[in-house]
């Protein structure tokens, strides 16, 4: 085999476990939030960052509509559910009656973001959070995942 074959494996794989080792320390430095669940009536607020959105919020950047329902709760939960069970790397973590709260990984680093519904059958309204467990920004992820799944719930 060839000397620059050889290193070229090398690097490669010690590339891959150097990744590894960076992929299990986020993992490992996300622990979930104590703010999850509904308390009060309400999802949590979201933090002062950019990679967060939530129906209790006003704010431009944080703000979403919604989802809007009729009929019975249960329905509902399971049509939620249902999208889930279809999304990719996603766990539903919590299925309560009228509460669901899920976790979705990213693709190549794993970063978490925590999912909830909050169902509200006497408003017909399914409020959410979306947020990430760590860091600043996240491109409009949060967003973009809500937009999806309010689209497949209209779809």
């Amino acid at each position: 085999m060839p000397r620059s074959l050889i290193l070229f494996l090398l690097i490669l794989i010690g590339g891959l476990a150097g990744f590894g080792l960076l992929r299990w320390l986020v993992i490992l430095a996300s622990p979930p939030p104590e703010n999850l669940g509904v308390r009060d009536g309400r999802l949590a607020a979201c933090p002062n960052n950019y990679n967060c959105v939530s129906t209790s919020e006003t704010g431009e950047q944080w703000a979403i509509d919604p989802i809007p329902y009729s009929g019975d709760t249960a329905v509902a939960r399971q049509r939620i559910l249902a999208i889930l069970a279809d999304a990719p790397r996603v766990t539903v973590l919590t299925a309560d009656a009228d509460y669901i709260h899920a976790k979705f990984r990213t693709f190549l680093w794993g970063f978490v973001d925590d999912v909830e519904f909050q169902f509200d059958e006497a408003a017909g309204l399914i409020y959410f959070r979306s947020a990430g467990r760590l860091g600043y920004g996240d491109m409009g992820m949060n967003r973009a995942r809500m937009e999806a799944i309010r689209a497949a719930w209209s779809g």
